[in-house]
């Protein structure tokens, strides 16, 4: 996928949900992983040209995994003018030695996003992007179905009360195999993820369900994003 596409894609989703407003300061979440990398492609080259200014810094939270080098994180950053931040956390260890969870991705999933939106606050910053795509609304649907019987989804804009911070997620109209030609494309540098959960969380369990549906039922992913921008779930709408 060119950077163009990207561009326009990324930006359909953004207006169609009035994600980004004039003087927006906005921290996007980076994780290292192809999906937050291309994100920051995305922001930083509408941010040039977008009719409504807005401040983009980068905080990528460092979970204590010793095997974890965000050098290129960095590195990447700079390159395109963007100020980044690497918050150091303890989580790893708090998750997998001081509390021994059988069942660690909530746990984590919920300090991660602490640190994040305490950096942003940190920043004076009151937008946090993440890089959910197409491929995560659907799972999250699926995952809704199947583990607790209803049809729910995350928002394309949430704003968090406790915190006063508005969550966006520009990519909602990019598939992850969208995300996969781009970071092939240009190269981008991916963080490989030490985490001992990686591949064995529910998520990726309901990863390769979706993919065996899709290849039974080639319009399946199609469909059921579709049956999700057509709900009557909060904050979602059909396509324009």
């Amino acid at each position: 996928m060119k950077l163009q596409r990207l561009y326009s894609l990324t930006r359909q989703a953004i207006e169609d949900y009035q994600m980004i407003e004039e003087n927006d300061k906005i921290v996007l979440g980076l994780s290292g992983g192809k999906d937050s990398f291309a994100l920051l492609y995305a922001l930083s080259g509408l941010q040039k040209f977008y009719p409504s200014p807005f401040l983009l810094e980068a905080v990528c939270v460092d979970l204590g995994f010793e095997e974890m080098d965000f050098s290129s994180v960095v590195e990447l950053c700079n390159s395109l003018q963007v100020p980044c931040h690497i918050v150091k956390t303890k989580i790893a260890e708090i998750v997998f030695t001081e509390r021994k969870e059988r069942n660690p991705c909530s746990l984590c999933a919920k300090m991660r996003k602490g640190a994040l939106n305490q950096k942003a606050i940190e920043l004076g910053f009151h937008k946090i992007a993440y890089a959910h795509h197409q491929d995560d609304a659907v799972e999250t649907v699926l995952m809704s179905l199947l583990y607790e019987g209803r049809f729910s989804c995350f928002s394309p804009v949430t704003f968090l009360e406790q915190t006063k911070l508005t969550v966006i997620r520009p990519f909602l109209y990019l598939s992850e195999a969208d995300l996969i030609g781009f970071q092939k494309k240009y190269n981008l540098p991916v963080i490989t993820n030490p985490c001992p959960m990686d591949q064995n969380s529910k998520r990726a369990s309901i990863k390769q369900t979706l993919r065996s549906l899709n290849m039974e039922y080639p319009k399946a992913k199609q469909h059921l994003f579709s049956a999700l921008t057509s709900s009557n779930i909060a904050g979602w709408k059909p396509k324009s």
